[in-house]
């Protein structure tokens, strides 16, 4: 990815609404040349998509929890994926180096919601056991997926 693809990239991920005409010049481009690029950087795979992000309290996710994930024996990832994907309040899980096998972050209603999830979690048959963790203030909250924003 160039400079310049690192730069619009920058703007997406600042707003996403922003107008090719509006990224184009911050950028010194066109328009039509910024379309191009973000067509092309999505046909390669180095834009995966747009998403809106949310304020979680404000859909009733008034909890933020994560848990640590240990498993009896090698788990694949698939296997996680395949035996967490049914519980609506995990919104990621991610393998990790450590003494856990994964970290799985819950975003629930409240502590009731917090303990239902974690036993739907412990009920698989593959986890040996967790330890949870609740987000108390959210300190950073930037967007994932690309290279950090430019200040230009």
């Amino acid at each position: 990815m160039d400079a310049v693809n690192r730069r619009i990239v920058g703007h997406l991920m600042r707003d996403g609404r922003a107008t090719y005409a509006e990224i184009g010049e911050a950028v010194g481009l066109s328009a039509p040349a910024v379309k191009r690029r973000v067509d092309l950087m999505l046909a390669r795979g180095e834009i995966t998509g747009f998403t809106v992000r949310v304020a979680p309290e404000q859909l009733g996710w008034g909890v933020e929890a994560y848990v640590e994930l240990f498993c009896r024996g090698n788990v694949s990832p698939a296997t996680l994926r395949r035996d967490l994907a049914t519980i609506p309040e995990i919104v990621r899980v991610d393998t990790v180096t450590g003494e856990a096998d994964a970290m799985v972050q819950i975003m629930a209603g409240d502590m009731g919601d917090v303990e239902r999830t974690v036993e739907a979690i412990r009920a698989g048959a593959r986890v040996d056991k967790t330890r949870t963790s609740l987000v108390m203030t959210r300190v950073i909250d930037r967007p994932v997926g690309g290279p950090a924003p430019s200040t230009t």
